[in-house]
């Protein structure tokens, strides 16, 4: 998966009109896939009168999923669904409401209308482009804690919060290789007393 990826920053709300029915378009930043679940279930309570919410959603980590929500199958959560991909999305949730205006637009009308009702939404989400960073804890007596500052500079990583108790607590966000790099010098200028240690990955915005 690629590191790089957009995603939206804000709520996105759009609305279009075809053949008398009304295309509610929503989009919602996600950092995770229950929280899609999530935005899905809120927006499908607030619009239970309509006749269709078809949604997708592709969460930070790739898992995604989309829903026709009774509309015939592959005309509008599918087409939604291709459409974050094709933008390179992730970290969004996506519902159009439709509420039926009494004339039929065909699988192919269906398709336009709820595809152009998710994108403007999304336009209206200030997509920004994120990345994914390995996440690194360093625990490290006081007298230590300038080396590993200027360690985890040299090596091209950012401080990422620190604790100060009996020992120093240090986290920084690097690229993977440099995460590796890190880890090697600091061993090698404390004789191996201090191990840096991988503790995850955390998604933060690219900086222009």
């Amino acid at each position: 998966m690629d590191k790089e990826f957009l995603a939206p920053t804000r709520d996105g709300t759009s609305e279009i009109t075809e053949k008398r029915s009304r295309f509610i378009g929503r989009v919602f930043p996600v950092a995770s896939e229950q929280d899609a679940k999530n935005a899905v279930e809120r927006v499908k309570a607030e619009h239970r009168d309509a006749r269709h919410n078809a949604w997708c959603y592709i969460a930070p980590d790739g898992k995604e999923r989309a829903s026709d929500d009774g509309e015939p199958s592959g005309t509008a959560g599918t087409p939604m669904l291709e459409m974050l991909r094709h933008e390179g999305i992730r970290g969004a949730a996506v519902v159009v409401t439709r509420y039926f205006g009494g004339v039929l637009l065909g699988p192919g009308g269906l398709a336009r209308a709820y595809t152009a009702a998710a994108k403007n939404a999304l336009e209206a989400s200030e997509v920004r482009r994120f990345t994914t960073k390995t996440r690194v804890k360093t625990v490290c007596a006081y007298a230590s804690a300038p080396i590993i500052k200027r360690e985890i500079a040299q090596n091209g990583g950012a401080e990422d919060g620190s604790d100060y108790a009996e020992d120093v607590t240090l986290y920084a966000l690097f690229g993977a290789e440099g995460a590796s790099a890190f880890a090697v010098k600091i061993k090698e200028l404390t004789a191996g007393t201090v191990t840096p240690e991988i503790i995850g990955e955390k998604i933060v915005p690219v900086e222009i």
